[in-house]
């Protein structure tokens, strides 16, 4: 009789440590146990976590005994082979633990720990039939709201309860409370429908005589007739309010059909972002610019795994995506078009899903987990119906791809794709660019305002390169120009912070019925709050970061740590009550410009006015619908908008964006001055950008004024090599915290002190950040430049060693260490 083999495996935790923990496994399981199954594991004194199978082996381990497996979650793998070399790769390039790349990979469903709260799903339905077990984890969460996995566990008298709480889950039973949290609630719409009976020809024939012949219900006979009409243009029997009320159908009258009988109204769940189109639009054909920079890209793919596509704003980039996505689904590919922010592409989704229908499903860390949990097995099973295309944010990067064929990362200079906090601190585009390699995958890179190191690689021979010079329909560039605000304010000219050149053209616009958009990338009313005697300025008690006056809410907050105060009515260093505002954000434009033009309609557009659920796509309704004449908002303003009727947008502080202490300041005001002036004149007629300035003559300026991105690139590209940063060097930042400065910045010394034994003058630092004190932390940094062609392997092994060092000092334990490859 042939001997049982003992098998062990390799288990991902998600917990921050860079080890991977080895279990035993028990006799029962041997022969169901395999590579990307979820297990059920000790941790520690009394914990039972959730971890991820990474390799099975018969090899015990010598230095400890193995802990069993306690449960097997998962009939087949929900981890591909793929999917963990993605993984590792994120973990060594980033320096991150494993944990922590597992924990920002998988739903939150995926991840069942001892101390995981769990509540009853908001949709659970009472007339359930459950078993005893289900039965009395319901009467429980009914007493308690929450309970963790452990008391749960306890209950039941049960040791392992994760398999019995994973049943619930997918029955819609229980939901995590981490789901909980993050859910939207789902956007619904009312809808209407023909009340039966009247649905039998005969009959509705009869009403519409009934009404015709009536004067009184000319109005709901008019109304039928439209909403039979849209019906049979639509096929569909239910149709939605705002679809009747754009054909100038009351609210009022549809009631009174509803009252007579004839209609009925119901509310249903509609997609979170718009309404998807009930009839799929053709794809376009190209024009002669689209056509030549699509046969340009196919050409590139067959020589380069990533082509940057540089098409200056308005150019229709969005076409060209769609025809390469055709060409993937035809092949039986899965498509990836990474955005920056999901909140801020709502016309994308919109216009892709016309196109695709059920073909795309939008990916994102803020949605509900069951639904995040869904596109995930939708996308492992390789569902050939659904969610072919996958629209996301950085976290879509991590879906469990099993044939992946092209990747588009569109604004691929946005820095929002990059991950600051938590680990890992990985950057989307990048990451993208190793995810195409692993599975043989094409990745198109668009912007009209690249990075500069993905305008370096292009030029230098690392992607490809195709170029789209101009707009679709022939639309010219939109016209830049200057209001010299030294000027204005030595003429006295100025109308709050308003130049008079920008007041009158905004002026001409309205009286033209066209729209405006105008950039502040500041929030709030007023950024600074001084006293005239002494200049003392009200601060964040926890931060040492200046308070911001918002006059909605009349409070002062912090933008970092979101303390919140009352406004004070006299100086607390002096007592005088001679406080004045300086500076100007988003809240305060809206004030002065509902004075200077009463009659127009103004919107916000910031993270203060978007905090609603639906709030961002309401605000871009309304301005689609021409409801709003005037645009106020920050960076978000830049980002996926394309509106027909906007002629003017003015950028209302340049200088604030170009005098940042940060080596990126020039790169980052180029791309979102152009970004902004974008959204000017797409359709109709040429556009015109007003960009208020005291520096008129700054090198970038006349850069962003003519449109010159190559002429801005080749200047920046010398300041980069002549002072070692990127794409010349790379970097790497060291960030320690510690409550007590005098801790932080003897541990910082001893940091760095131990790199420069290494890497000698490659280190600077370290040294306070602008801001050295957030959430009652204090901050220094440390930062690494090291040559592009050293060896990427021997440099963050050096890098372990040191911090292995670092930490081997027992007062250097309670020091927070953060290290941020490529930081953005």
């Amino acid at each position: 009789m042939s001997e049982r083999i003992t098998y062990f495996v390799q288990v991902i935790l998600p917990v921050p440590i860079h080890k991977e923990f080895t279990y035993r496994v028990p006799n029962e399981l041997a022969n169901s146990i395999d590579v990307g199954k979820r297990v059920v594991v000790p941790f520690g004194k009394s914990k039972l976590i959730t971890g991820i199978i990474s390799k099975i082996t018969d090899q015990a381990p010598t230095d400890h005994q193995a802990k069993y497996i306690e449960h097997l979650l998962d009939d087949s793998p929900i981890i591909t082979g793929n999917q963990f070399k993605f993984w590792r790769w994120i973990s060594s390039y980033y320096m991150a633990p494993i944990g922590d790349v597992m924990n920002a990979a998988l739903p939150s469903n995926f991840k069942l720990a001892s101390e995981t709260k769990l509540a009853l799903h908001p949709d659970y339905d009472a007339q359930q039939t459950l078993s005893d077990r289900h039965a009395l984890i319901v009467e429980a969460l009914e007493a308690n709201e929450t309970m963790d996995l452990k008391e749960l566990a306890d209950l039941l008298q049960v040791k392992s309860i994760q398999p019995i709480i994973k049943q619930l889950i997918d029955k819609r039973i229980i939901v995590t409370l981490e789901s909980l949290q993050e859910k939207y609630n789902p956007k619904t719409a009312h809808f209407f429908s023909i009340k039966e009976p009247n649905n039998d020809p005969d009959r509705l024939h009869d009403t519409l005589i009934r009404l015709e012949q009536k004067k009184s219900s000319q109005k709901q006979y008019d109304a039928l007739i439209k909403f039979l009409q849209l019906r049979d243009d639509l096929q569909e029997e239910y149709i939605s309010q705002r679809q009747l009320t754009d054909l100038d159908i009351s609210v009022s009258t549809l009631n009174t059909l509803i009252k007579n009988g004839i209609l009925q109204k119901e509310r249903f769940q509609i997609s979170r972002f718009e309404e998807k189109s009930r009839i799929q639009k053709l794809i376009q054909p190209l024009s002669a610019a689209q056509q030549h920079a699509y046969n340009a890209i196919k050409s590139s793919f067959e020589l380069y795994v990533t082509t940057l596509l540089f098409g200056v704003t308005g150019s229709g980039k969005t076409e060209l995506y769609v025809q390469l996505i055709q060409e993937q689904l035809d092949l039986g590919k899965q498509i990836l078009f990474l955005l920056p922010e999901i909140a801020l592409t709502t016309q994308l989704i919109q216009r892709l899903s016309a196109y695709f229908g059920e073909q795309v499903g939008v990916y994102h860390s803020k949605f509900n987990q069951n639904e995040r949990v869904e596109i995930w097995n939708h996308v492992l099973a390789n569902d050939p119906t659904k969610f072919r295309i996958i629209l996301g944010a950085r976290s879509s990067l991590f879906l469990p791809y099993q044939d992946l064929g092209l990747i588009i990362v569109d604004e691929e200079h946005e820095s929002s794709f990059k991950q600051y906090d938590p680990s890992p601190r990985y950057h989307a585009r990048d990451a993208a660019i190793v995810l195409g390699h692993l599975h043989g995958a094409r990745v198109l890179l668009g912007s009209a305002t690249p990075s500069i190191e993905t305008f370096y690689n292009a030029k230098s021979g690392k992607y490809g390169f195709v170029e789209l010079s101009e707009r679709f329909g022939g639309l010219q560039l939109p016209e830049i120009l200057c209001a010299d605000l030294k000027k204005e304010r030595r003429q006295k000219s100025m109308q709050s912070d308003f130049s008079s050149f920008l007041i009158d053209e905004m002026r001409e616009a309205l009286n033209r019925k066209e729209q405006i958009i105008l950039f502040q990338n500041r929030r709030g009313y007023t950024p600074l709050w001084s006293c005239e005697i002494c200049n003392w300025t009200p601060t964040c008690k926890h931060c040492d970061v200046s308070l911001t006056y918002h006059k909605q809410t009349n409070s002062l907050k912090c933008h970092y740590c979101g303390y919140v105060t009352a406004p004070m009515g006299s100086c607390s260093s002096c007592g005088s009550n001679r406080i004045k505002m300086l500076g100007f954000g988003t809240e305060k434009i809206e004030d002065d410009l509902a004075l200077i033009f009463p009659n127009a309609k103004i919107q916000r557009l910031d993270l203060d006015s978007t905090r609603a659920k639906n709030a961002y796509e309401t605000i871009l309704y309304d301005f689609e619908q021409r409801n709003t004449d005037i645009l106020i908002g920050t960076q978000m303003v830049s980002k996926g908008l394309d509106f027909d009727h906007v002629s003017l947008v003015g950028i209302l502080d340049a200088d604030m964006m170009l005098n940042r202490a940060d080596f990126r300041a020039f790169e980052r005001s180029f791309q979102l001055m152009s970004q902004v002036g974008g959204r000017s004149g797409r359709k109709n007629k040429r556009g015109k950008v007003i960009i208020q300035t005291g520096n008129p003559d700054h090198w970038v300026i006349e850069k962003v004024h003519t449109h010159d991105y190559v002429g801005f690139y080749e200047n920046e590209i010398i300041e980069r090599n002549n002072y070692f940063y990127p794409p010349y060097f790379k970097l790497i930042e060291f960030t320690l915290k510690h409550k007590e400065e005098y801790i932080l910045s003897r541990s910082a010394l001893e940091l760095s002190n131990l790199l420069r034994e290494l890497f000698k003058e490659r280190v600077i630092g370290p040294e306070f950040p602008v801001i050295k004190r957030v959430q009652n932390l204090y901050i220094k940094q440390i930062k690494l430049k090291i040559e592009r062609d050293a060896s990427d392997k021997i440099i963050k092994e050096h890098i372990k060693r040191v911090v292995d060092q670092f930490y081997s000092v027992p007062s250097n334990k309670s020091i927070r260490l953060a290290i941020d490859v490529d930081p953005a």
